[in-house]
């Protein structure tokens, strides 16, 4: 038996689902993001590809996407909408024979099947393609590898609606010659400390001297990085039931906020959602994570460890409010946001 791994990603998965309940948009340019008001402050969450054709894409402010198609067509997010049709996607997968289902978000999920050595495994990514849209009535691509690494990255050649494979033997002939932030997990600042090496394509960080690399960023994620430019890595997914580690809550603000009085107001709000999300869990805050974004767009992540674990919404509050004067920042705020890091469960992650 030949074991594959296939990356089973939803396309433009908000957006579609909305089209369900939504036909009359069909072929429109659809954006989701925050309330569906573009003159609000909010991101998009996804765009439809007709959207995306006009450079609208996902983390962009909805009023750059409204000035980019002014036709479009805004609606806000439904969380517990997508939570319910995310779930029915993953359900037809795992309903596939012999798969084993690791989800790693409301529209992605890698899948694991063990083949004959002559079976095609693009036909079994066809096959759970045909699954998921017979159950959902949404589209997704596939993309198929001998590794998580190149079965994701093979998924972007695929879209939308098909499949690419990605595999040991061609993986250099494919992403050698392309930037090293083509791979997932390689951001503009990466990319730039590898280009100061001398590292600027795929190729080149595949064929890495691993010293050069731990001497930049250290003994596990200097290898890390070569082991990714090879597309290496994990053979096999893990259906392992996810556990939390944290939760987090954060708003972005219609009006600055100038005051301390507002601040530490909207810090004791988040800090009462996420202690909430924290006690379903049943288990206590250890760490508080404090995001604050100053005017016009500076963002700035700051944590503490507390000294003994707390369910008390006043004391994750009074900390988080701790950390934002320890920024001693007088700008505006246009966003706060409010982490939880909780204990491990007994036995661990």
């Amino acid at each position: 038996m030949t074991r594959w791994v296939l990356h089973v990603d939803m396309d433009a998965f908000l957006a579609a689902v909305e089209l369900l309940r939504h036909p009359e948009l069909t072929g429109r340019a659809v954006v989701v993001g925050g309330r569906g008001d573009p003159s609000e402050r909010a991101v998009v969450s996804t765009a439809s590809y007709e959207a995306r054709g006009h450079g609208v894409r996902s983390g962009m402010p909805l009023r750059v996407a409204a000035r980019k198609c002014p036709e479009a067509v805004f609606l806000p997010v439904d969380k517990p909408h997508y939570e319910a049709a995310s779930a029915e996607v993953m359900a037809a997968l795992r309903g596939h024979p012999g798969t084993v289902v690791e989800v790693i978000g409301w529209d992605e999920a890698f899948v694991g099947v063990e083949l004959d050595p002559d079976d095609d495994p693009a036909a079994t990514a066809r096959s759970l393609q045909a699954a998921v849209l017979e159950r959902t009535g949404l589209h997704c691509s596939v993309g198929i590898g001998d590794t998580l690494v190149r079965a994701k990255t093979a998924t972007d050649f695929g879209k939308p609606r098909g499949t690419f494979r990605l595999t040991r033997e061609n993986w250099l002939a494919v992403m050698g010659e392309r930037p090293t932030t083509a791979l997932g997990g390689v951001g503009p600042r990466i990319g730039s400390r590898l280009a100061a090496l001398g590292l600027e394509t795929v190729d080149q960080l595949a064929r890495a001297d691993d010293t050069a690399l731990v001497a930049e960023f250290g003994p596990t994620s200097g290898p890390a990085l070569s082991r990714l430019g090879r597309g290496g890595g994990r053979a096999w997914p893990d259906d392992t039931p996810w556990v939390p580690r944290a939760h987090g809550r954060e708003t972005t603000y219609q009006q600055d906020l100038t005051t301390r009085d507002e601040i530490a107001a909207a810090l004791a709000a988040l800090a009462e959602r996420v202690v909430a999300d924290i006690a379903a869990e049943g288990r206590p805050c250890r760490r508080v994570h404090l995001k604050a974004r100053f005017v016009p767009f500076f963002t700035v992540h700051r944590s503490r460890m507390l000294p003994r674990p707390t369910t008390d919404a006043r004391v994750v509050a009074a900390i988080a409010l701790d950390l934002f004067d320890a920024l001693d920042d007088e700008r505006p705020v246009r966003l706060l946001g409010v982490r939880a890091e909780m204990v491990e469960p007994e036995g661990g992650y």
